[in-house]
């Protein structure tokens, strides 16, 4: 039985150099006729390399070196030869072309003569695998209702946060929140520092049940250095502002709905720490959801407030001919010096362990002890109800009345969005919530039941 001619095993191809296996007739990788590779010689020589011994004088003398040929005269040059002069075939077996023209001189290909040129040309530009959807000529309209991407303008936002048309990253719903409820409004922003917004707030309207209206305000400020601080105050305002909302048309008090609107909060605070015993195994470090809360509850005559930890409320005067107040005391460690003569209060919040709550909401607070107030103010204005991320820019009454806009109890939104500014401007290095509760509440045509 007749065999097909084996070529001589190699190792690597001795063209590109890619590894072989027993067998190959060709190249993997570049193709190279491998049947065309001679058979070595039987012997090996040694060439000599690095400081080998040259022949003997004697040795050398007896071998016959071809002689270069001299040209006939000066001006005359040395014949040479060129690939092309040489028949050959290609790794496919087909003769090469003797009388192909050569390259114009001086191109690139005019120093590679003898290599063929019959290859397409390349693009310039290689298309994309798919159109960029960023300048798609018709993107999908978004349906009805769902949220739009805020790059291209023209994408449905996926549930993961992700616009489905170009890809890009949406920012997250709660670094920045704006809502209008009627005559108050509320803003809160992840400020310049933190990497995600740890406040929250609810906002909203009711009738009393003698038909008078009543404007329910909640701002809440997570804990830092508790787990899920977002999550605590998130929970405590929501649970809060709908207790209230609740409450109060059924004819309960102001002052002791809002008593009873801490507890709801802080129970629903609470109910985030219970969580399986698998899970504190697997997290030994976490701890129990806190956060602050602070609210107000205005009406046509009473204006009430009630908080716990170091969020605030404050009287803002519409015509400034009264001073301004500060309607909350701070559960913190400053408020505590303060009170105990023991630090003037401009040296307790100077102090590094001024900020440190004395009070909070959460599974771990030492007691729960919600404060609540009533006034009857005697004249228009506005109730600022915010964290310590305004605060911080604006301490005293009298600073917050300078940063309030004149015009607060007619245009509540522009008002928090101004204060909210402010404490940017000053550095921003707290996340900022604020509302703007004007009083008294406007009139029953005002406000939707």
């Amino acid at each position: 039985m007749s065999q097909m001619p084996q070529p001589t095993a190699l190792s690597k191809c001795p063209s590109c150099e890619e590894p072989l296996e027993s067998g190959d007739r060709f190249c993997g990788a570049c193709g190279y006729d491998l049947s065309a590779v001679p058979a070595p010689p039987d012997d090996h020589p040694t060439l000599t390399m690095n400081g080998a011994v040259p022949l003997p004088a004697e040795e050398a003398a007896e071998v016959d070196w071809p002689v270069v040929s001299q040209p006939e005269s000066a001006e005359s040059r040395p014949t040479v030869h060129l690939p092309t002069d040489l028949p050959g075939t290609d790794s496919g077996g087909t003769p090469l072309p003797t009388d192909a023209p050569l390259p114009p001189s001086g191109s690139p290909a005019s120093a590679a003569a003898g290599v063929r040129f019959d290859r397409p040309p390349e693009p310039d530009e290689y298309p994309l695998q798919a159109p960029d959807p960023r300048v798609a000529a018709d993107p999908p309209a978004p349906a009805e209702g769902a949220k739009v991407c805020v790059a291209c303008r023209s994408g449905r936002v996926d549930p993961d946060g992700y616009c489905e048309n170009c890809g890009h990253a949406q920012p997250r719903e709660r670094d920045h929140m704006e809502q209008e409820s009627g005559p108050l409004a509320a803003v809160s922003d992840r400020g310049l520092r933190h990497h995600r917004n740890e406040d929250a707030f609810a906002v909203g309207q009711c009738l009393l049940p003698d038909g008078a209206p009543a404007l329910v305000a909640i701002v809440c400020d997570g804990v830092s250095s508790a787990t899920r601080p977002d999550a605590a105050s998130l929970a405590a305002s929501r649970e809060a502002g709908e207790s209230l909302l609740a409450s109060l048309p059924r004819g309960t008090h102001p002052q002791q709905a809002m008593h009873e609107a801490i507890i709801a909060a802080s129970h629903a605070v609470n109910s985030l720490a219970e969580e399986p015993a698998t899970a504190r195994e697997h997290a030994p470090h976490q701890n129990a959801p806190a956060c602050t809360l602070v609210g107000s509850v205005v009406t046509p005559t009473l204006l009430v407030v009630g908080w716990v930890g170091d969020s605030r409320a404050y009287w803002i005067p519409v015509d400034r001919s009264s001073p301004p107040a500060r309607l909350t005391e701070d559960d913190s460690w400053a408020a505590q010096m303060v009170a105990a003569g023991l630090m003037s209060e401009a040296e307790a919040y100077a102090d590094e362990r001024a900020h440190a709550i004395t009070g909070w909401l959460g599974a771990d607070a030492y007691e729960l002890e919600p404060h609540t107030a009533s006034f009857k103010p005697d004249r228009p204005g506005v109730v600022v109800v915010c964290t310590d991320g305004l605060w911080n820019y604006a301490e005293s009454a009298g600073e917050m009345a300078e940063v309030v806009p004149p015009d607060a109890a007619l245009r509540p939104l522009h008002s928090a969005q101004v204060l909210v500014g402010h404490a940017l401007d000053g550095g921003g290095h707290d996340n900022v919530t604020v509302a703007v509760v004007p009083f008294p509440a406007p009139p029953q045509g005002a406000v939707s039941g």
